[in-house]
């Protein structure tokens, strides 16, 4: 499994369209895609404009499908105007639990 850790901040005049894309696109990988297993949005507590993303995918196949997805589209391009700052992105695995005890 692919685990990803994406760390964004965003613009404070986009904030609720950022609300309602990411959601859109968090619901959309775990409902619609077989080899997103987790999508989650986290929201810093110190600082309301930080968020994190924790997505894990069946393999590098599925992560790349993801980005073929319409709404990762309506996600790419958001990210044309509503982040303040560069993406952190870190590619991870799982050390525990191991695959074939993940969910």
């Amino acid at each position: 499994m692919i685990c990803m850790l994406i760390e964004v901040h965003v613009k404070p005049s986009a904030l609720d369209e950022f609300l309602e894309v990411i959601k859109y696109d968090a619901v959309h990988s775990e409902g619609d895609e077989p080899g997103c297993l987790r999508f989650d949005v986290l929201r810093d507590n110190d600082d309301p404009l930080k968020f994190f993303f924790y997505e894990v995918y069946r393999d590098k196949a599925a992560q790349l499908a993801h980005r073929e997805t319409p709404h990762f589209a309506k996600w790419a391009k958001f990210l044309e105007k509503g982040l303040d700052g560069e993406i952190v992105r870190h590619a991870t695995t799982n050390f525990h639990p191991t695959d074939a005890q993940w969910r």
